[in-house]
């Protein structure tokens, strides 16, 4: 009867109808392992951390790892220190700044050549991205007290120092010692700065190297400014530049 297909042409609906409904399911995504997920995620943290570690430590701030008694009390030996990589540029130089210089006018003896050990290059890479402070011991920390142009002098009847004519009540001077009496008069010229430690009696400063550069330090010399003590715990905290100590100097020349 013409009503009811074959049973041939039943058959091959059938199996198109089955053939198209097979096509139309998708294969099950194949498990993730999680371990390796776990890992992806850190290896991006530790990357993005290093990334940005580096440039923070090329653009904004620098660690520095304190080996002397120089800047005591205001710096203990061992202390780990943030150093504000925008000043001297674009931020000017402030009196009373603490500030990191290169060693480039042979202030400090030779450093002898330090043997290599096993996690050396692990050192120097964490040293390089910024997740370790600098202590290769070529750099110096003082508080400056002349800017280019000041006359500073040692010392007026008071035992002060003076800039510029004004004396300076000097807090940030380690008052464990009365400071010892250093003759100089001095004017800072164009381009350099004239620094002082606060440990006043145990501190190679400008004074004791004026027969390199007159004591003066290039601002070309200077790292930056140091802004923050890191560590230990229990010594975190800013650094002062005391602007009251030189409120009443007037300026230079």
């Amino acid at each position: 009867m013409s009503g009811v297909p074959a049973s041939g042409e039943r058959a091959a609906g059938e199996s198109a109808a089955g053939g198209s409904s097979a096509a139309g399911r998708k294969r099950p995504a194949p498990a993730r392992n999680p371990f390796l997920l776990w890992l992806k995620e850190i290896a991006t943290v530790v990357v993005i951390a290093v990334v940005l570690s580096f440039l923070i430590k090329t653009f904004l701030f620098r660690a520095f790892y304190i080996p002397s008694e120089s800047m005591v009390s205001t710096l203990d030996i061992n202390d780990r220190i943030f150093v504000n990589l925008l000043v001297p540029e674009p931020f000017a130089l402030e009196r009373g700044d603490v500030v990191v210089f290169k060693d480039t006018k042979g202030w400090l003896p030779p450093t002898p050549q330090k043997a290599d050990g096993p996690f050396t290059f692990v050192e120097d890479g964490l040293t390089f991205v910024g997740l370790l402070p600098d202590n290769s011991e070529q750099h110096l920390v003082k508080r400056v007290i002349g800017l280019p142009g000041d006359h500073v002098i040692c010392c007026d009847a008071d035992g002060k120092l003076t800039v510029n004519g004004a004396p300076l009540d000097e807090k940030y001077v380690n008052p464990a010692e009365v400071p010892l009496v250093r003759n100089f008069d001095v004017v800072v010229p164009t381009g350099k700065v004239w620094v002082m430690g606060d440990n006043r009696n145990h501190s190679a400063d400008s004074r004791a190297h004026t027969d390199s550069n007159g004591g003066f330090v290039d601002i070309a010399d200077i790292e930056g400014k140091a802004a923050v003590i890191a560590w230990p715990v229990n010594r975190w905290g800013a650094l002062d530049n005391y602007p009251d100590v030189f409120k009443n100097v007037p300026p230079a020349g």
